[in-house]
């Protein structure tokens, strides 16, 4: 395997590769809030939830479904905030994934990755990071 990457690139792509990877399955997890509604635990995420309630029709009362599931439309994300997040927050993921498979990419496959595509990937980096750590955080709940 040759690569024209110098230690520190070889570094920045696996970092690069870890990063997107703990992004993707915090973007996927239903852990975002935690909480209690009706005596019971819930959580949920931009566009998963666990333990959330619905109206049983059989015995005309809300029932808690204690089970993890996602919305069954976007529209069913609770608010435009949340939908926002929820798109913002996908695209700043997949940005992340797209550099860091590329960086591992550029560590296998000799001058795959030149300086300028090197300053790129970094710039969509830099997209793509603050997307996630301070817009998200902002979105209100509900």
């Amino acid at each position: 395997m040759a690569s024209s990457l110098t230690c520190t690139g070889v570094i920045w792509a696996l970092v690069s590769l870890l990063s997107a990877a703990a992004s993707c399955v915090g973007f996927f997890m239903p852990y975002w809030l935690l909480g209690s509604q009706m005596d019971k635990a819930v959580s949920f995420g931009t566009f998963r939830r666990c333990s959330y309630p619905v109206r049983d029709e059989e015995r005309q009362a809300t029932v808690m479904l204690e089970q993890c599931g996602r919305y069954a439309s976007f529209q069913g994300i609770p608010s435009v905030e949340w939908r926002i997040c929820t798109v913002i927050t996908g695209v700043g993921c997949g940005l992340l994934l797209l550099v860091g498979l590329t960086a591992l990419m550029g560590c296998c496959i000799s001058e795959l990755i030149s300086r300028s595509i090197g300053r790129a990937a970094g710039g969509i980096q830099f997209l793509g990071d603050p997307v996630l750590y301070i817009v998200t955080p902002a979105v209100k709940c509900c």
